[in-house]
């Protein structure tokens, strides 16, 4: 009777588990919850059709020429205004710094409980746009690039995986959580479109390639 009991027990957990796991409770975040909705696919698709595939070239790149980061709100510069959206129960002090929350990273699906381990990417590197562009840009508009909050350009995610990211494009980097890589193209080609960007002929290719499975 006692291992009849016990296996009801068992039997009523594994039911109440698949119950909460298909509603979500057991699931991560939503991976694309913390970012500014990419745009469709489709229109993903036909935004990239558009831009115009050219060499890319880093004269003259510095970091600097993207001054980042700017004033956003009181005390609170654009680093900090993306640790606020992209975070669960975050608290900040009086300077606007965070001094607990949670952070989830889209790209690796780690989740962080200390600001200082989560890196601000901008998912099309400043290097990127330089080479793609950018250079030609006055001072004002690679600032606006480098702080966008209204386009899907700056994620809060794992300090080392951005690290690791770099300065590459798709045609040899992409989140490891392949669930993501979906939002990530999205997001690339709009953020290029948006800015009038070229690609290379790599990064076309692969940006086609990830957007014909979207």
């Amino acid at each position: 009777m006692a291992k009849f009991y016990a296996r009801r027990q068992l039997g009523i957990v594994a039911a109440l588990t698949g119950l909460i796991a298909s509603i979500g409770l057991f699931n991560g975040p939503a991976a694309s919850a913390a970012l500014p909705t990419p745009v469709s696919a489709d229109t993903a698709r036909g935004y990239l059709a558009t831009l115009p595939v050219r060499t890319e070239d880093r004269t003259g790149y510095n970091r600097d020429l993207f001054p980042h980061w700017i004033t956003i709100s009181g005390t609170c510069n654009t680093r900090e205004t993306v640790l606020k959206r992209d975070g669960s129960n975050v608290q900040t002090d009086s300077s606007c710094a965070s001094t607990s929350g949670s952070w989830y990273s889209p790209y690796d699906g780690a989740t962080w409980t200390a600001a200082s381990d989560v890196d601000i990417d901008h998912l099309v590197p400043l290097a990127e746009a330089w080479d793609s562009g950018a250079d030609a840009w006055t001072t004002s508009r690679r600032q606006s690039f480098a702080n966008d909050l209204t386009r899907p350009q700056l994620l809060a995610v794992t300090d080392n995986v951005n690290q690791a990211k770099g300065d590459q494009d798709p045609a040899t980097w992409m989140p490891s959580r392949t669930a993501y890589h979906c939002t990530y193209v999205r997001a690339w080609v709009q953020v290029k479109y948006y800015y009038g960007l070229s690609v290379d002929s790599a990064e076309k290719s692969a940006l086609q390639n990830r957007l014909a499975s979207c």
